[in-house]
């Protein structure tokens, strides 16, 4: 594919991860030992477990994010001649603006209304996944410089060739967007409510850190929560049987209709990280009188617990609080992670001391006149994102005696 990337490396689209060597994949996402030359990579986050082959992979090779879906694989390799990969983009061409999170369909409603064709699009981001990570995988080098405006120039111009209206990245760290910010991309910013783990040796000892307002409030929740019976197991890795699997779907399944109408994920998406990366996955199950009833799904980075999504066949109050954030919370501790991410937007997690965090996307509209267009909103957007951040951390339900002593 011609570019103006630089003329020592090539650029290859591959329609499947399939098609890339998985060691050299994650050779580039999630590089061990992280060494000073990898590009973009905290020492806290340096595992990432959504840009891993083995992710990316199961969500492909179960049919959840394919072509018939909406998400039709694009990914962009960056190689030396002989073929040695030393940068990747999880990339799509989307047929529709599901699944990712980041809103964008009254752009596109706007631009069709104008005559214009929003659709394709490409979109650089894991399907169905809230969470930030790194977008431009780049295997650590004196070149890693090098490598990141190659893929960068790559998909403008695989824009340009698949007559996509633009290049969306989704979810990217703040210096990732950075960067492309200075190749004219769109900087988008969002909210988020993340737990941070400042060393509580156990759940009461976090408690004590909150006003006694809201310990009162989450005790009463978590003793209701239980109260029919319910007993609350973790399972990962070996104790990740297809039976569970069979349970949890269950529950995905019948929370998902009700509340996106057709649930994204397939059953045999379940299956594949069961076999693949069990070790870095934890459900969190509830069971009352001998049968499983709800649960909760978690993946394990290196010093963060991402929580994904939920469901049950049973509804008992404060359930959904219990599995989601406070048992979360707990494994944290127990495990000596540094924070828990808890998805996509809930302002009701503030007051489970889950605080405001912000989000970061980056945006290449085509269109010059819509571009412009964007850009004017984004402006507002994000000083509007700005301040309710700020408003909602004067609300955080922490002790002002702490927050004052931090301060000094």
């Amino acid at each position: 594919m011609p570019t103006n990337a630089p003329t020592d490396l090539r650029l290859r689209v591959i329609p499947a991860i399939a098609e890339s060597d998985a060691a050299a994949w994650d050779a580039c996402a999630n590089p061990q030992p992280v060494s000073e030359l990898a590009e973009g990579i905290a020492q806290e986050d340096q595992y990432n477990p959504f840009i891993s082959y083995d992710f990316l992979h199961s969500l492909e090779a179960s049919g959840s994010a394919v072509a018939r879906t909406g998400w039709q694989p694009q990914h962009l390799l960056a190689e030396t001649a002989d073929g040695a990969i030393l940068g990747a983009v999880p990339c799509y061409l989307k047929s529709h603006s599901q699944g990712e999170y980041v809103f964008d369909r009254s752009w596109a409603e706007a631009y069709e209304r104008a005559g214009g064709q929003y659709y394709p699009k490409l979109q650089v981001s894991v399907p169905f996944t809230p969470a930030t990570g790194r977008r431009l995988l780049i295997r650590p080098s004196p070149d890693a410089g090098t490598v990141r405006e190659g893929l960068i120039a790559g998909l403008l111009e695989l824009c340009r060739k698949r007559e996509a209206s633009g290049v969306h990245f989704t979810f990217l760290p703040e210096a990732q967007c950075e960067a492309l910010v200075g190749h004219g991309f769109l900087h988008r910013t969002d909210r988020q409510f993340h737990w941070e783990n400042h060393g509580y040796a156990t759940f009461e000892v976090f408690l004590e850190a909150l006003s006694a307002r809201k310990r009162k409030t989450i005790r009463r929740e978590r003793r209701e929560a239980l109260s029919a019976g319910i007993t609350v197991h973790w399972l990962t890795g070996k104790d990740l049987t297809e039976a569970a699997w069979d349970a949890f779907f269950e529950f995905y399944m019948e929370t998902g209709s009700r509340k996106w109408g057709r649930p994204y994920l397939t059953r045999k998406f379940y299956s594949l990280i069961g076999q693949s990366m069990a070790d870095k996955v934890v459900l969190v199950m509830a069971k009352r009188a001998g049968r499983t009833i709800a649960g909760a799904i978690n993946f394990i980075g290196s010093d963060t617990l991402f929580g994904r999504h939920w469901g049950a066949v049973e509804h008992h109050p404060f359930l959904h609080f219990e599995l989601c954030y406070y048992q979360a919370i707990d494994f944290a501790i127990a495990h000596k992670l540094k924070r828990v991410e808890a998805g996509a937007q809930g302002e009701h997690k503030l007051a489970r001391g889950y605080l405001p965090v912000i989000t970061h996307s980056a945006h290449f509209i085509a269109d010059p006149g819509l571009r412009r267009a964007i850009a004017d909103y984004l402006v507002r957007e994000r000083a509007s994102v700005e301040a309710a951040g700020n408003e909602l951390a004067a609300l955080a339900p922490f002790r002002k005696d702490l927050a004052e002593q931090e301060q000094d």
